[in-house]
This record gives structure tokens, C-alpha cells and sequence, in this order.
């Protein structure tokens, strides 16, 4: 576990998991994985969410060692998903007085999870509100960031919102270091990034908050230049550019076309491009290459041609992102192939196919190796890319 302070009262019991290779098994996360818990220890004590099965007989331990031989009245689950509320049942045959608050959502999917029985549960609405004692609860919706039942709760006397998924993020907190943006960005686009309307609804509910701390689910706790963060999160849930860059993304079979993004990148470079990232699809984890194009405002695909397509690890990449959202960029295209070129018409028929994608002109079709002309259109494509 890191070393986590939050208040007298508010107590984190989460748990690191540095053994975990793929987190949702899909996402590799070298830096371990954290899975964020809290305590607020008042007259009545509530519980905020539980803990991945991976980590539940550390999560219980660190409760138990917070509660000093008292006993929890409540816990609150803002989430469903098994990474935050797999130790429900263990905690209810710890605790079986506990009180479950959910929504009604919550409790019509925790019958998909639990048999809790007749379990004492408090349904909660839009604001509603919860005493503890010294310490107020307040509980706001959040369907679909990211699943439907989703809530954050904020307590009111220490002006604390704890924020369920957002602003969370890959790593271990006892892996953390000050590039916050880095995991945090990447876990936004290919998690929560499909839902970009429903994030801007909730930091709507927030803004009208006094925010001092933000308590995730996942990554480090937040309690300075909130602005920052939440304006990222601001800027990505409207599906606007961060950065000015370029992504030249590349799948190649033989080589060939690589040599020719690397020719690409190169030329916008010298044009003053002070953002190009050049990423080898195949070779690339597809929720980096996703996090860099959802990142900066141009994307360039450069793919060789295979069984009348596309070769199939940029198919793979189009697929992702149509399914998270991508949308109001500018891409160029730049296909290969031997004897049918393919590639560009099978990508722009993926790209079609999302909200607001300009693709630039002129496509340009290279037939297997690199040669002076193919160097002459993409220096003008350069030209076209860098006065997008």
C-alpha cells in the first residue's frame, strides 16, 4: 500500500497489486494496479467501496486494523464492477449488520454478483443525503461512467468527492510518480472514453461542488491543483485535441511502409511539427496508440494491404477506436501494396463510419518498395498534414 493520508477521520484501506499482468485482462499495466478503499470513522462508520478478490484478505486486514474493534454501519457502493466490489460478500459475513447503500441500479446488478438475502440496504436518489454524524454524505448519479449504476459521493464537511472510476488510473500508488497525466490518460481514453457526454454531465454536478480532494478508485488521491486535472478531464470528455501533434501510426508487413512513416515523421519534423509520434502498430500496445490519437489533433494511417483489406493489426486499431468514440480529428492515409492496393479504402470505410473525421487529400498508394516518387508525394502529404 502507499503512503496515503487523508484526514483524521477518512482512512484509506486500499490495496496495491503488483502481480496483476492485465487489468480488465486487456490492458497491460506494468506498474501494478491499485485498488482505492476508504473509512470515515464518525458516529456511524462508513465503508467506501470494497476491493478486487485479488487483494481481499489484505483489504480486510487494513479494515479491520482502521476499525480498532468497532463495527461498520454502512458501505457504500458507487460500483459494481468485480475490481471494487468482489469483497462485498466477505465483508457482509464479517459485518452481517451492515447496511448496503446503492442505487437502485446498484441493487438490481448486485443480484447479478450476490445472493445478500434480506441485507439491510437505503436506497438512494439524485442528492440525497446520508449522516454519519460530524461527517455528511451526499450521493450524485453518474450512469455510464462507465457502467449504468455508477454514483460518486461527497462528503460535505470535508469537502471531499469520491469520484468512483474518474480520475483514476493505471499504476500502483507505491508506483506513482508525478506524470499523473501519463496512466491516467491512457485508462481515461480506453475506459471511460466512449463516454464522453456522460463525463461532461457529471463534471457539471461537480463544478457546482467546493471540491478540496478527490478520492478515486484507482491511482493516487487528489488534493492539489484540482484544476489541473479536472481540466483535462474537461478536454478529453469533449473529445478536443490536448496537444497540437501528430500520430503517425504504422502497420507494416515487410518493412516497406514503416520505412515510409519513418520518411513521414522525419519531413514533418523539418515543417516544425514540434509533436510527431511515430507508433509500429504491431508492435504497440493498442491502448497507447488509442491514447496518442485521441491525444493530439492529426492522425496519420499508414498500412500494407492483406487479403483484399487491411493488414489486420491496423484493422484491430480501427476497431478500437470507432468503439471508443474517435471523433473531430483530421487523418491522412498512405496504404501499400503489391499488385491491389486495399488498405486506404478498407480504412476510410472505418473512419466513415465516425463523428466528425476529415480525411485529408491526397491519399497516397506506394506498390511495395519506397522509391523517389513515392518520397515526393509524401513530402507533399507532410505539407497537407502540417497545414491541417
Amino acid at each position: 500500500m502507499g503512503n496515503v493520508t487523508i484526514s483524521e477521520a477518512v482512512k484509506y484501506i486500499g490495496v496495491d497489486d503488483l502481480t496483476i499482468d492485465l487489468f480488465e485482462s486487456q490492458y497491460v499495466v506494468p506498474e501494478g494496479m491499485s485498488y482505492n478503499s476508504y473509512v470515515i470513522l464518525d458516529e456511524k462508520i462508513a465503508v467506501m467501496d470494497t476491493c478486487d478478490k485479488r487483494g481481499s484478505e489484505q483489504w480486510l486486514a487494513n479494515l479491520e486494523k482502521e476499525l480498532g474493534g468497532r463495527t461498520p454501519d454502512y458501505v457504500i457502493i458507487s460500483h459494481m464492477e468485480p475490481d471494487h466490489s468482489a469483497t462485498l460478500g466477505q465483508l457482509v459475513e464479517r459485518y452481517p449488520q451492515i447496511t448496503l447503500v446503492g442505487n437502485a441500479k446498484t441493487f438490481t446488478m448486485l443480484a447479478n454478483y450476490f445472493d445478500m438475502g434480506n441485507q439491510p440496504k437505503i436506497t438512494v436518489k439524485e442528492a440525497d443525503t446520508l449522516s454519519l454524524g460530524a461527517h455528511t454524505l451526499q450521493f450524485f448519479m453518474a450512469p455510464m461512467v462507465h457502467w449504468p449504476e455508477v454514483m460518486v459521493t461527497y462528503e460535505q464537511s470535508e469537502k471531499i468527492l469520491f469520484s468512483a472510476d474518474g480520475f483514476g488510473k493505471f499504476g500502483a500508488l507505491v508506483n506513482e510518480t508525478d506524470d499523473w497525466a501519463c496512466e491516467a490518460r491512457r485508462y481515461y481514453f480506453n475506459i471511460c472514453g466512449k463516454y464522453g457526454a456522460q463525463v461532461q454531465a457529471l463534471l457539471k454536478k461537480a463544478a457546482k461542488l467546493d471540491i478540496q480532494t478527490i478520492c478515486p478508485l484507482h491511482g493516487p488521491i487528489l488534493s492539489e491543483n484540482l484544476g489541473y486535472y479536472i481540466g483535462l478531464y474537461d478536454t478529453w470528455s469533449k473529445y478536443e485535441a490536448e496537444n497540437k501533434g501528430v500520430l503517425v501510426a504504422v502497420a507494416s508487413v515487410h518493412g516497406n511502409t514503416l520505412g515510409a512513416a519513418e520518411f513521414l515523421a522525419e519531413e514533418l519534423k523539418a515543417l516544425g511539427e514540434e509533436k510527431v509520434s511515430l507508433m509500429e502498430v504491431p508492435r504497440s500496445d493498442v491502448a497507447e496508440v488509442i491514447e496518442d490519437a485521441f491525444r493530439y489533433d492529426r492522425l496519420v494511417l499508414m498500412a500494407s494491404s492483406y487479403d483484399a483489406g487491411v493488414f489486420l493489426p491496423m484493422e484491430d486499431l480501427l476497431v478500437h477506436l470507432r468503439a471508443k468514440g474517435y471523433q473531430n480529428r483530421k487523418v491522412a492515409l498512405v496504404e501499400n501494396g503489391s499488385w491491389a492496393p486495399t488498405a486506404a479504402k478498407t480504412m476510410r470505410g472505418y473512419l466513415e463510419a465516425m463523428k466528425n473525421i476529415t480525411i485529408l487529400e491526397p491519399v497516397v498508394t506506394i506498390r511495395s518498395a519506397v522509391k523517389d516518387a513515392d518520397k515526393e508525394a509524401l513530402k507533399e502529404l507532410a505539407k497537407v498534414v502540417h497545414q491541417a
